[in-house]
């Protein structure tokens, strides 16, 4: 099992999310989108298991501010995910070309 996470340190789900591989003692890597984010083989790994409008936060102030919903192309999403990072819902927890979006023990306890 190789987890990757991508979150923020003050997101509660991706707390909840370290705490959950903490306490099974599953080895992950945490990166922090607010300092780096998905490059775009990682987003486009990502958006095959969960689809590119899962992954948007249409809650935060920058969806409204880039007019994300008035967006159709797909490809300009893209674009405005890899470089606006709070755009993503979190956390991402990839482990291989499996991914999900938010808290989900559920699927993770397959992946043991």
């Amino acid at each position: 099992m190789n987890i990757q996470m991508f979150g923020t340190k003050k997101c509660f789900d991706t707390k909840k999310a370290e705490r959950y591989f903490k306490e099974r003692k599953i080895k992950y890597q945490f990166i922090d989108l607010n300092q780096k984010g998905l490059s775009k083989r990682e987003l486009e790994n990502v958006k095959a298991s969960v689809s590119l409008n899962n992954l948007i936060n249409m809650k935060v102030k920058e969806y409204k501010t880039l007019n994300m919903d008035k967006i159709r192309s797909s490809s300009v999403k893209e674009e405005l995910l890899l470089n606006n990072p709070k755009l993503y819902k979190t956390p991402i927890v990839r482990n291989g070309k499996q991914a999900t979006i938010g808290y989900e023990p559920e699927v993770w306890k397959n992946w043991e």
